[in-house]
């Protein structure tokens, strides 16, 4: 903390009032809890237990291995989350954060899960679309990008276990776009697919048996989420697209400063903006952790 405390005024010049859009400013969901951990345990399969993403819980627990966590680790859960700043109806994918919120009536707390997004260049786009149709054990018809990468792929993939689509797809107003399972659980909660939005088979599973057919879907792509809950203002930074290339690689978090959340905070905060904390600001800015931190004293 001292030296942040010295970096103090450098980096605020820096991210003062960087022309950006405004944070999203909603109420939060869910709790902070933790877990101990247990030989054997991978925090692939943490995630999965806790419907957690693996790069959400790899950004929140920076400094421990995530092949080999080791016996007695206790682990940050990030299990609260602020709402995007989107419309509070239907499907909400925030794709910086790697989560779905489903909204079964407008306005409603919704219940939430992780999800798997597309590489750089392959992305999911973003505005609002509608779940067009519903299909139990669904074909796959590898588009020709895709067998242009993997030219052994057949044309048509049956249901079945190998299916990359799993047993379970929302069909949507984009054509190329499919909210789908997957054969490969490991891939929920990363930047690996081809613009398809993947849960795991237990979530997609679940969502299929109570959205409905013509549900509207909007997709954001939101880094930085503000909140008042109970008097009191948070904020939540998630990792940039690099970071989370880092993470995958390198298992480890390289500090990258988010532009422009000083000026974000006052907007939020208002006539309480003599109440902000600008060294816990600083600080979530800098590591990004990607679960909501208090910044008013």
């Amino acid at each position: 903390m001292f030296k942040l405390l010295k970096l103090l005024p450098a980096i605020a010049a820096a991210v003062a009032w960087t022309a950006k859009p405004a944070a999203a400013v909603g109420p939060m969901i869910g709790e902070m809890t933790s877990y101990v951990t247990v030989y054997e345990d991978t925090l692939l399969d943490i995630a999965r237990h806790f419907d957690l993403g693996f790069v959400e819980l790899v950004a929140a627990n920076p400094e421990i291995d995530p092949w080999l966590p080791g016996a007695g680790k206790e682990l940050i859960l990030p299990t609260a989350h602020l709402l995007p700043d989107a419309p509070h109806r239907g499907v909400v994918i925030n794709l910086t954060e790697m989560r779905l919120y489903y909204f079964p009536q407008p306005e409603a707390e919704p219940e939430t899960h992780p999800i798997g997004i597309g590489q750089e260049g392959k992305l999911t786009p973003l505005g609002t679309t509608k779940i067009m149709r519903k299909v139990a054990n669904p074909t796959w018809y590898p588009p020709p990008s895709i067998r242009a990468e993997k030219p052994e792929l057949p044309a048509v993939v049956p249901p079945g276990p190998d299916n990359p689509m799993g047993a379970h797809a929302f069909y949507l107003g984009w054509p190329l776009v499919r909210v789908h399972g997957t054969d490969k659980p490991f891939a929920v909660g990363r930047r690996v697919t081809h613009g398809c939005i993947r849960l795991y088979p237990e979530d997609i599973e679940h969502l299929y048996n109570i959205v409905p057919v013509g549900t509207a879907l909007t997709v954001v792509d939101q880094p930085v989420k503000l909140g008042w809950v109970d008097g009191e203002l948070y904020l939540e930074v998630h990792p940039s697209k690099n970071q989370v290339d880092q993470l995958e690689e390198e298992q480890k978090l390289v500090p990258e400063l988010a532009e422009g959340l000083i000026g974000m905070a006052s907007t939020a905060a208002g006539d309480q903006a003599s109440r902000l904390d600008f060294g816990a600001i600083l600080q979530a800015s800098l590591e990004r952790r990607g679960y909501p931190i208090r910044i008013t004293r």
